[in-house]
Formats: C-alpha cells, structure tokens, sequence
C-alpha cells in the first residue's frame, strides 16, 4: 500500500479508470446532510431565541451560559468521542449519535425555563460530540490525499449549512405555527438520517457498491486502512498524542479559528436583530448571505488545495497556506461592528466566515495527513476538536458578559478578531512540517 505523503499518493498517484464506481462521493454526501442536521440541531435555539420572549425571560449573560451548556457536554466528550469512532467505526459511531442528538433536539420543545433549558442543551451536546470525529474517519478512510481536501470541505460545509437554513427554517416554522415546532420537525429529520446511515455506510472494502477498482484507487491513493498501518504506530497509546508539538498546536489553532467561528453559531442572529435592526422577514432573507458565501468558499478552497496536491505541492505548503490565509482573513471580523451601514456589516461578516471555513477545511485534513495509523484519525480528530470547542464555552460568554457591559458587538468583535492573528501565526511558525507522526521507540503490545 502507498503511504501518507509520498509522492505516489501525490502527483503520480493513479488517474481513476473509467469503469471505477464513485461510491465514495456518495459517503461524503450523506455524511454532508448529516452534518447539516447535526447544525441544524445546534443552530436552531439562537435563531429561535430572539422570538422566545414571551416565554423565557432571560439576560444576555443567561443566553451565554445556555449557549455554553452544549458546548460544556460536547467539549468534554470529545476526548472520548474521537477514541470511540476509532473503536466502533463510522457507521456505528454515526448513527448512535444521530439518535441521540435528535431525541434531545425534541426535549427542547418541552423546556419551559432556565434550567429545563440547559439542561437540554447540555445533553444534546452529549449526542453531538462523535460526529466530526466520525466525518474525518469517513475521509481518511475512503479518500486518496488527492482528493482529501476537497471531501473534507464537502462534509465540514454542512456545517455552514445546517447554519444557513436555520435561519429561514426556523424563522418559517415560528411564523407559521410555534418555536415549539421547530425542535420536533428537525429532531424527527435526524432520526431519519440514522437509519438511511445504518443502510448505506460501510468500510470501502466491504461495501457492495464499490468495485474493485474504485477500493483500489483509494488504497493505492493513500487512504489510511489498517491494511497499510505500520504495526508499531499503531499500538501507539492514545495519551502519547500529547507528546507530540504537532497535535498540540493543532488544538491550540482550532481553539483560535473556533474563537470566531462561535460567533456566527451563537449570537450572530442576535446581532443583526438587536445591533442591526433586522425583523423577522430580514433576518431569514438576508441574515443567511454570510453563511452561503461561506459554503462557496470552502468547496473552492478544498478543491484549489487538492488541485495543489495534484501539481507536487507538498501538502505542507498546501495547508499552512489555506489555514493560516483563512484565519488572517477572519480577522476582517473585528470591522464589522464600526462600519455604519448594515450590508457593509454584511460584506465583511460574509468575508469573515468564507475565510475561517477555508481555514477549517484545512485544519479537519490534518488528522488523516499526521495520524501515525488509521487507528489514530478519530483520535487525533477529538483532541483538536476538544480544543476547539472549549472556544464553544468561552466565546459565548465572553460576548454575552461584554454586550451587557457596553452595550454594543464592538468589544468581543475586536477580540474575536486578534484571536484569529494569533492562530494564523501558530500555524504558520509553531506547527511544523504535516506528515505522519514519527514513533521512534518500538511501542510494547498492550
């Protein structure tokens, strides 16, 4: 089998032939309608939020911490999530999780204060922890390096999805009947998803759709099987991950590039309402554009980094230019708040948002490309996320305790903003080259 990074796997790796099946662009489709959902999911409360008054009376800092609750659970469990896709696989890791991130997704729609509130949230993140664990698996499992960025950029746009259709999903289902409805309707979506996941999903060379040409473009391509592991990386013991300064500036980065991403989860439709003036019908027409532009610019970024790739850039060069590029351009975000007029807002929000995700197409390639084995993708994939979403916590509090304080976006803008430099810059001077983690001592059987 080829290895990770070599030149087979780059420019020379095989063209595909014309009798190969595509089995594997049907994976990572689905695996993009379930990272809708699961954004959907998460998404929702903040674009319901703002038309829950009636019902909940609750303080900026109060919708910080409600904010925060999902991410307290699903931070916590990534540690273990990434271990668990490793261990189960995608097909179970993913349906599970589906099951039952909906379940709470529905339990919402019962809250009635506070803490019923929380509570709900802080299970639902419970549910949703193994899921970009599980994508990033998928990828390294059924995807050449060639093809690796542009997969990668498919599935993590659903999460931009998921966020875009919240607002004119959620804002059409309260005008038309309640905000109790939404989190029924996107729950019972979820549940759906699992089973069609359960049916469809399998490992390349147990698949019945996949030809033997197609699993052997993948192998041949550089795909992380265990077929191909190095048998001592792969005893490798999951806590000697920490040893390494390349998983450590990985979560370090994501926890910066999240720092913003946060904002556009959380308090985004909040701003536009309360900072921009936006109505219920503006909100669901216009507050999507940052979001849509996002999406674009990710499949384009991942398809130029794989174009790269092809061309004999190192895959080095290919994703500290991408990421680092993409967290200096979200910087644009501490601007935003200044200008005067609305779509100028808009113009460096949409700016902001389609740079971090190019970022983050870049940065959820990076478990496949320093994974010592197979066995390590998921987990590698965990740790950084776990960094990443304890972004999850301190951004929407950190907002929320600075809007009350001020009164205006001005100040958490600004901080978003440097946070964004200071990632760029540990990516580009403190990560070092991207290749296969090195285990040097044998490792002793378990």
């Amino acid at each position: 089998m080829t290895a990770l990074g070599s030149k087979t796997a780059t420019k020379s790796s095989p063209t595909p032939p014309r009798l190969m099946t595509r089995k594997r662009w049907v994976i990572i489709w689905l695996a993009f309608i379930g990272l809708s959902i699961n954004y959907l999911d998460r998404s929702s409360l903040s674009v319901a939020l703002p038309f829950m008054g009636k019902d909940f009376e609750l303080t900026a800092t109060q919708q910080g911490l409600i904010f925060a609750a999902f991410f307290w659970a699903y931070d916590f469990c990534q540690l273990a999530a990434g271990w668990y896709v490793d261990k189960v696989g995608p097909r179970k890791s993913f349906s599970l999780a589906a099951v039952w991130w909906s379940v709470f997704t529905m339990v919402t729609a019962a809250a009635t204060n506070f803490w019923s509130l929380f509570a709900a949230r802080f299970l639902l993140g419970v549910g949703e922890s193994p899921a970009p664990s599980t994508a990033a698996k998928v990828v390294a499992t059924w995807f050449p390096v060639r093809e690796r960025a542009f997969a990668t950029s498919i599935w993590d746009s659903g999460s931009r999805v998921g966020a875009v259709i919240a607002l004119p999903v959620v804002t059409l289902i309260v005008a038309l009947t309640s905000w109790h409805a939404v989190f029924i309707i996107i729950g019972i979506a979820g549940i759906i998803w699992a089973a069609v996941w359960w049916k469809v999903y399998r490992s390349p060379q147990e698949h019945p759709g996949a030809n033997a040409a197609e699993v052997a473009y993948i192998e041949e391509g550089g795909a992380r099987g265990e077929a191909s592991d190095d048998a001592n990386a792969a005893k490798l013991p999951w806590r000697s991950l920490f040893k390494y300064r390349t998983v450590l500036s990985m979560m370090f980065g994501f926890f910066c590039l999240n720092s913003a991403i946060y904002f556009f989860i959380t308090f985004f439709p909040s701003y536009l309402v309360k900072e921009r003036g936006f109505d219920l019908l503006k909100l669901g027409m216009f507050g999507a554009i940052p979001g849509i532009c996002a999406v674009l610019c990710g499949w384009l970024g991942g398809y130029l980094a794989d174009r790269a790739v092809r061309a004999g850039v190192s895959v080095t060069k290919v994703r500290k230019t991408a990421i680092a590029g993409g967290l200096a351009g979200g910087s644009v975000i501490m601007f935003a708040a200044l200008v005067p007029e609305a779509w100028m807002a808009l113009a460096l929000l949409s700016l902001a948002y389609s740079s971090l995700t190019v970022a983050a197409t870049g940065i959820w390639s990076l478990p496949a490309d320093v994974a010592p084995s197979s066995r390590h993708v998921g987990s590698i994939g965990g740790l950084q996320n776990f960094a990443s979403n304890l972004a999850g916590i301190f951004t929407p509090i950190l907002i929320g305790v600075l809007v009350d304080q001020t009164g205006s976006f001005v100040a958490p803008l600004a901080v978003i903003g440097a946070i964004s430099l200071i990632g760029a810059a540990n990516y580009l001077f403190v990560m070092g080259k991207i290749e296969p983690l090195k285990v040097k001592e044998p490792v002793p059987a378990a």
